[in-house]
Parts: structure tokens; sequence; C-alpha cells
């Protein structure tokens, strides 16, 4: 391969924080009054000091000072007047609220998802379908309660759990919403309630609540959920299947009944759903499905699920490429505002893959940055240096030869 000749008059870090508009950074700071309780830290130092931490993966305050110290002659290029002291940082974590944070992600999403839009799905209905699950970060039990039952042996562990919904058109989250991992799934539908209306939805069974469905029903919203194992249902009739569909073993029609409580009185109520039951050669298995949704072919409700896998690929990205282990802080806003930059640092690097169109695999590039940081590289050069291809050379074999065939051994005859 050729080598990398163009050396910028900017390290790898400067290159991939022009994606972060000073604007939108100013904004934020005037809009959240950021830096009211902070003299020493400015929020934009405080920014560009934690993402220098993700990108690196430092597991410790003071191996972020440390490897700060020994760039000061770089600290110009973005606009860092000084490595902040240990002290100061710690407090800026405990004291600068997280949404501050969030507000960057949120600006940067806003501005980029149509460059990180995924185009390759084949449902007609990508444009609205939206994706909700969680993934649990453990940490210690004195930050936030563990989930589950008490361990007789004493060693359970605290955790947040991070709620995302993503939309399937994209790769990033358009809401996320951190609460602690003993509160159930399912609380987390309090906060999607600005969800636009004809929007479908898709979440596994830990979300099942009969009465949000009914609530999803009556604003417009599909959604299509895996039945549970021992759910009861009552068949009220099949619909006639299709030739074009030989996977599909049932579409049925069903009601389902479900208990609310208005001003002190059980209320008991019905839902009717439509029940699909497809078998999938692959797994050698059945799988059943639910949805409000009767205007679609049955196996089209099959692969708005199956874009739910989309999100498991999701949080794979961000905790191999960002391993969330180690924490700057021991409270519950450092550790938000350290996974709000893991998010901000993922999504510059997935605007930077997709602009140069890069066919270089995402823990690649990610390694890439985390080795060569601070070094005056262009990226966008290896990037296009990845692109080049080995071109083999052809041998060019000789004709096939007749084999001849070797004379026979000489024997010498003896008379007798």
């Amino acid at each position: 391969m050729d080598k990398i000749t163009n050396y910028p008059g900017q390290p790898i870090f400067t290159q991939i924080l022009s994606f972060i508009d000073k604007a939108l950074v100013e904004r934020v700071t005037k809009l959240h009054r950021a830096n009211r309780h902070s003299k020493k830290l400015m929020f934009k130092d405080h920014l560009v000091t934690i993402l220098y931490a993700v990108f690196t993966g430092c597991t410790s305050i003071r191996e972020v000072q440390s490897g700060l110290e020994l760039c000061l002659g770089k600290l110009n290029h973005f606009d860092l007047k000084e490595v902040p002291p240990r002290s100061t940082l710690s407090d800026g974590n405990k004291k600068r609220p997280s949404a501050v944070f969030a507000a960057i992600y949120q600006g940067l999403y806003q501005k980029y998802r149509h460059i990180i839009s995924d185009s390759r799905l084949k449902i007609e209905i990508a444009s609205k379908l939206y994706i909700l699950d969680s993934s649990t970060i453990s940490l210690f039990k004195a930050i936030l309660k563990p989930a589950g039952r008490k361990r007789n042996d004493g060693k359970s562990k605290g955790g947040m759990k991070v709620h995302t919904l993503l939309k399937a058109d994209c790769n990033m989250p358009s809401f996320i919403k951190f609460t602690a991992a003993a509160l159930h799934d399912q609380q987390f539908y309090q906060y999607i309630k600005e969800l636009p209306d004809g929007s479908v939805i898709t979440f596994d069974k830990a979300y099942i609540n009969y009465e949000q469905f009914a609530l999803f029903g009556q604003r417009g919203i599909f959604y299509v959920i895996p039945q549970k194992d021992n759910a009861t249902y009552k068949s009220i009739k099949e619909f006639e299947l299709t030739d074009d569909e030989p996977a599909i073993l049932k579409d049925e029609l069903i009601e389902v009944s479900y208990k609310i409580e208005q001003e002190g009185i059980i209320i008991q109520k019905t839902l009717q759903l439509r029940r699909i039951a497809y078998y999938s050669q692959k797994h050698r298995s059945t799988f059943i499905y639910i949805t409000n949704h009767f205007d679609i072919e049955a196996m089209q409700i099959v692969e708005i699920y199956k874009n739910r896998w989309q999100i498991e690929k999701f949080f794979k990205k961000l905790k191999q490429n960002f391993p969330l282990t180690y924490f700057l802080g021991d409270n519950v806003n450092a550790i938000e505002i350290q996974i709000w930059c893991a998010l901000i640092a993922l999504m510059l690097l997935q605007v930077l893959h997709r602009e140069n169109n890069s066919n270089l695999s995402f823990s690649i590039l990610a390694t890439i940055v985390r080795l060569h940081l601070m070094n005056y590289i262009s990226i966008t050069e290896v990037i296009s240096h990845y692109k080049k291809k080995r071109q083999r050379k052809k041998v060019i074999s000789p004709p096939p030869q007749t084999k001849k065939m070797a004379p026979p051994p000489f024997q010498i005859k003896f008379a007798f």
C-alpha cells in the first residue's frame, strides 16, 4: 500500500471535534447556564476533557490529567488553555448537570441524522418505525439500587438502565433516559408521550402493558411485540392464509382482558389484537407476535420485529468501542456525563465513517482514533488509505505440456 503523506496542522482529535459546531456549544451553554456553578472549568473545556478520556479509554481522572499534560503543545488546537486539575474536574462532574451534555448530543443528532441514516432497510415503514429497549450498566450498589432480588451472599451490584428509543432508519438513538436498574422497564412509557402519531414501535416482552397498548391505539400508534408464553387470550376468528407466505402458520384475531383502576374502582376491559404464528426455517422454531396493525401482510409484521435487533447492535457497538466499565466519578451525575460523552463520541465517529463512505470496520476506525488521537495525521486520508485494495498480480501460468512417456528401463537378458 502507498504511504500516507498528508500531514495536516491539526491532530486527529481536533479533526473529530470540528464536527461539533461552536455555535451549538455556545447556545447550549447559554440555555442551560452551564457555567454558573464553575468559574475555573468552563463547559467547553469540560466537554473536551471528557471526550479525550472517552476516546483514549482513560480509567481515572489521574490518567486524564497525565495524558493531557504530555500534550501541552497541542492543547491550543482545541482551545484548551490548561489541563484541568483533578479536583476541579471532579467537582465539575458532580455539579454540572448531565442535561447539558445531553443537549449537545441531541443537537448533533438533529444536525447529522440525515448523514447517519440507514437506507438499506427493506420494509416500507422504516421511516415510521421506532425500536425500544434498555441496557444495564453495572455499578456499585452504594450508587444505585441493585436490580432483582437480594442475594444471600450480599454481593449484589447496583446498576443503571439506559432506556433507548432508536429510529429504524438511523443508527443512533433519538431519545435516551437513565433510570436505576431496579426500576421496571414499563416505567419508561411516561417519557415517550411525544411519540409521533401514526408511528410503529417494536420492543420485547418486558414492555408488555395492555393498558398502554390501548392508549397507543387511541393515538393511531401501531406496535409489534412477541407474545408471552403464559399469555391468556380468546381466539375470535382466523384470517385466510395465502400461498405467498408459507412460513405463516396462523393469522388470527384475538381478545385479551386487563384491569385498570379508576377512582379506586377496578374495571376490567378487553382489547382486540392480531396474533401471528411464524415458523423460522433458519432457527427451526416458531415465533408468535401480537400487533394492532391489521392492514399489512403478516410477513411485514415479522420483518418489523426482525429490525428490533438493530438496537442490540447499537448497544454492542457502544460497549465494545467505548467500554463503560470505569467511571471518572462515584456519583450518578458523573456517570451520566460520561455515558453522554460516550454517545457523543460514537456519534462523531459514525458521522466520520459515513461521510467518507468508509469500508473500514467501525471497530478498526475507533482503534485507529484511540491509538493516534494526538498525531498529526489526516483521518480522512487514513480512511481513503484503507479503501485501496491490494491489486493481486496475476501469475500467468505456462501452458500445460503433454507428458512424455519415459522409455522403459534398460534390461539385460541372460540366456541359460
